[in-house]
């Protein structure tokens, strides 16, 4: 409960949202419009992507696998945020109306945490992955690609959402935001608020730390392949270098839109003095810049699908004709027999 003497709760904090701004902004249509744009894109990446499952190498179906469960991920986010977003804003913006008890607002503040670390921690398993596949080739079981590949996108959800439900159990806490039409974690100067911010930022600036990391020797490995003394005999697949472009593009986006917020989320919670009053309060500037970056984030589910669409093989051999003319190998690995020399 807010020291403020109201009987509302805990999820409610003093607005500096007047009712006839409120009304003025209460229009649901955007926050529809943008549902269902990012809804149509993974419908579609998610039809792609079941053509393209069938048949290939083990490689390739664990990163199509990964890649689907992303896909998923941002699909169920788009869904489950966005009905919530735009129900309140038909309600005209009215939580305390809609969800006095805030049970509501601390399931949108769980599923906000949830999808928003799922895309960033799949991200760096994926890069895992293709490092481990570019540089180890050989060194796991073909059998079990596709499992292990669901089983990570398993793990990643299940510690997401025991992120996600920290504050329900005491560290930090879930509040309505800024224009009332969505709920996050809070940024105060209490020892919860701060650490819960902190971890939220922490591992998701690592996670794209590390897809960062691994993607770069990844594509240096494949750029050492092509153009070494045996590029001939060992140059990457073109199904290797349509998942390092399409990885290369997720990483990109991520890192666009997700970087401004987490590092935002950090100089908040850690500016002293505190952004946030006692009484719960944000100054109005800190509120709007907190809804542009989580709006931008938000872009990061629905660029996700069609950097999959663009970076296929398909489009990218009409961009680079000369792709589809160069010879093809097996392996990125040096060949394991040598050739005898004729007498």
């Amino acid at each position: 409960m807010w020291p403020n003497g109201s009987s509302a709760g805990p999820c409610f904090r003093p607005s500096n949202l007047t009712a006839e701004e409120r009304r003025l902004i209460a229009s649901p249509w955007f926050a529809a419009s943008f549902c269902l744009a990012g809804l149509a894109s993974n419908l579609l990446a998610l039809g792609v992507l079941a053509g393209a499952r069938q048949g290939g190498s083990h490689a390739r179906s664990s990163f199509l696998t990964l890649l689907c469960g992303l896909v998923l991920t941002d699909f169920m986010g788009l869904l489950v945020t966005g009905a919530i977003v735009v129900a309140q804003h038909a309600a005209l913006l009215d939580w305390r109306a809609a969800d006095p008890g805030c049970r509501l607002c601390q399931f949108m503040g769980v599923v906000m945490v949830f999808f928003g670390l799922c895309p960033l921690l799949l991200g760096a398993a994926m890069a895992s992955e293709r490092h481990l596949g570019i540089t180890r080739p050989f060194s796991r079981p073909a059998a079990s690609s596709r499992r292990r590949a669901w089983a990570t996108v398993a793990l990643v959800w299940a510690a997401a959402l025991a992120l996600g439900l920290l504050p329900l159990l005491g560290v930090g806490r879930y509040t309505v935001q800024y224009p009332g039409s969505w709920c996050f974690l809070t940024l105060g100067a209490q020892p919860g608020d701060v650490a819960f911010g902190l971890l939220f930022t922490l591992l998701g600036s690592l996670s794209v730390g590390l897809s960062f990391l691994l993607n770069t020797i990844s594509v240096a490995t494949l750029c050492h392949v092509y153009h070494g003394q045996e590029a001939a005999q060992q140059r990457p697949r073109d199904c290797e270098v349509e998942m390092m472009a399409q990885l290369t593009g997720i990483m990109v986006v991520a890192s666009i839109c997700w970087m401004p917020l987490l590092v935002f989320i950090a100089q908040t919670v850690l500016r002293s003095p505190p952004a946030m009053s006692p009484t719960g309060q944000l100054s109005r500037a800190t509120e709007q810049q907190l809804l542009i970056y989580l709006r931008v984030a938000t872009w990061n589910q629905i660029l996700d699908p069609w950097v999959y669409i663009l970076f296929r093989r398909a489009v990218i051999r009409r961009l680079h004709p000369r792709l589809s003319a160069r010879p093809r190998s097996l392996s990125l690995q040096p060949q394991l027999t040598q050739r005898r020399p004729v007498p």
